[in-house]
C-alpha cells in the first residue's frame, strides 16, 4: 500500500550500494545521500553537497527528507521469471510423489500441467487475479518492485489473453512494475495431442498476434526442450515475435542439451533460463548476443535435480547471471526471492554479490529494462529498498529474519 504520494525526496544517512560502481556491490563510500525528483534518482553524493532544487517539485516545493539511519539502500529487487498467474494447487501431487508415484502415475490420475491448465481455464480473469494476489504480495513484502509474469497455463486463445490481462491488472492495482511474457508455447494442450505443428500454427497465426495487437505482451518465451517444442517450432514462434516487434526469451537446457540457448541467442534473446545442461557453444553464443542467464534454483531444489548449471562457464564467458523464483505450481511453488538468494549461493555456489546483482542489475537486463531500473544511478527510477543489516551478504546468508526497513517505488514510499 502507498503511504506517501510525493515523488520528490532527499535520502540521508544512507549506506549506498549502487550495483553499478566499482566493487562487488558498487558501494559508494563517498556518498550518503540520494536526491529523488519526479520519481527518478536525480543525484547521489554527500548530504552536505546536495544541490538546491535536486529534490523539489516543479513548483519549487522541497520534497520529503528521509533519514535512512545508517541502513543500506540498494535497488528494488526484480523477479525476472515467474509463472505467478495460475489457478488451483498441485499439493496433492507433491504428496503422491513423496509416496512413490511416478510422473506417469500422476498424469494418468489427471494431474501434471494438464490439471493446472484445466483449473486456469475454469477460473476466469477475476479468479486468476484473486489467486495470484497473495503470491505477488509476498514478493512485494520482500522489497521486490518489478515482476515478470508469463502466460502459458491457458494454451487456448481466451485464457492466454485472460492471463495477460490479469497480469496487467495486478500491475495497475499494486505498487509494482509488471512485465508480461507470452508463453503460449509452454506445453501441448490436450486438444492438440500429437499435433504440435498445428498448435504452433494456432499460436503464431491467432493468439500471439492478438496479444500483440492488444498490447498485452512485452516479450515472447518458448519452452524449447525435449518434452516441449523443437527448434523448428521455436523458430516459428521467434519469427512471428520479430514480425510483431517483440523480444524473445527461452526456457533452455533444463532437462537436456538441445541447443536452445544458442538458438535464442541467434534471435538476440533477452534471456535464456534454467541452463543446467548449457555447453560451451551455448555460453559463447549468449555472451556474443548479450543474452542473460536466468538461474532458477527453486526448480532445481524442488525437483531434486543433480545437474548444476555451469556457473564457472558463465563466469568465464562473462555472461550476466540473474536469479528468479520461477514461481509456478508444478516445479517451483515459491514466492520468496530472498529464499532464492540463499539457494543460488548454497546450491549453485554464487557469491552473495553475484546473487544480489542477479536480482537487480542482471535481472533488469533480462527484462530489457537496464536503462530504467536495476542500479542506483541518476536518471533511473527511484525503486529503492532499505535494509538494516550489518552487511549485504546477510540477505543471502540467512532466510526468514530480514524484511525491508523501507521500500520506495518510483520515489513513493510503500508500506511493508
Amino acid at each position: 500500500m502507498t503511504i506517501e504520494q510525493s515523488q520528490d525526496a532527499l535520502i540521508v544517512n544512507a549506506r549506498i550500494a549502487t550495483f553499478r560502481d566499482a566493487g562487488p556491490y558498487g558501494i559508494r563510500d563517498d556518498a550518503d545521500a540520494i536526491a529523488i525528483q519526479g520519481g527518478r534518482i536525480a543525484w547521489i553524493g554527500p548530504a552536505a553537497d546536495a544541490p538546491a532544487g535536486a529534490w523539489t517539485d516543479p513548483a519549487g516545493h522541497p520534497g520529503r527528507l528521509i533519514d535512512a539511519e545508517g541502513a543500506w539502500v540498494m535497488p528494488g529487487l526484480i523477479d525476472c521469471h515467474t509463472h505467478l498467474i495460475y489457478a488451483g494447487s498441485r499439493a496433492s501431487e507433491f504428496e503422491m510423489r513423496l509416496n512413490g508415484a511416478s510422473y506417469e502415475d500422476i498424469a494418468r490420475a489427471g494431474g501434471g500441467i494438464v490439471s493446472t491448465v484445466r483449473a486456469t481455464r475454469q477460473a476466469g480473469e477475476d479468479g486468476l487475479i484473486a489467486q495470484a494476489l497473495p503470491r505477488l504480495r509476498a514478493l512485494l513484502r520482500e522489497g521486490v518492485t518489478t515482476v515478470e509474469i508469463k502466460s502459458g497455463y491457458g494454451l487456448d486463445r481466451d485464457t492466454e489473453l485472460a492471463m495477460l490481462r490479469a497480469a496487467r491488472a495486478l500491475g495497475a492495482s499494486l505498487p509494482v512494475t509488471i512485465r508480461t511474457t507470452f508463453l503460449g508455447a509452454h506445453a501441448l494442450p490436450p486438444e492438440y495431442a500429437g499435433r504440435a505443428d498445428d498448435y504452433i500454427d494456432f499460436v503464431c497465426t491467432d493468439v500471439l498476434p492478438e496479444a500483440a495487437r492488444l498490447g498485452l505482451a512485452d516479450a515472447v518465451d518458448v519452452f524449447h526442450e525435449s518434452i516441449g517444442f523443437d527448434a523448428a517450432q521455436t523458430e516459428r514462434v521467434y519469427r512471428t515475435a520479430a514480425s510483431l516487434g517483440l523480444p524473445v526469451k527461452v526456457h533452455a537446457e533444463q532437462l537436456n542439451l538441445c541447443g536452445a540457448a544458442a538458438l535464442g541467442a541467434r534471435y538476440r534473446a533477452l534471456s535464456a533460463d534454467h541452463l543446467e545442461h548449457l555447453d560451451e557453444a551455448g555460453a559463447r553464443a549468449m555472451a556474443a548476443a548479450g543474452t542473460v542467464a536466468v538461474l532458477l534454483p527453486g526448480a532445481f531444489y524442488f525437483l531434486r535435480d543433480t545437474k548444476v548449471p555451469p556457473i564457472d562457464l558463465l563466469r568465464r564467458h562473462q555472461v550476466p547471471m540473474a536469479v528468479a523464483t520461477d514461481c509456478n505450481p508444478g516445479t517451483s511453488p515459491f514466492s520468496s526471492l530472498l529464499l532464492m538468494l540463499n539457494m543460488a549461493c548454497t546450491l549453485f555456489r554464487l557469491t552473495p554479490a553475484e546473487a544480489l546483482r542477479g536480482v537487480t542489475q542482471a535481472a533488469a537486463r533480462a527484462l530489457g529494462l537496464q536503462d530504467e531500473i536495476g542500479t542506483v544511478t541518476p536518471g533511473k527510477w527511484a525503486d529503492l529498498v532499505f535494509w538494516r543489516v550489518p552487511e549485504l551478504a546477510e540477505l543471502c546468508y540467512s532466510h526468514g529474519a530480514h524484511r525491508p526497513a523501507r521500500i520506495l517505488r518510483r520515489g513513493v514510499e510503500q508500506s511493508v
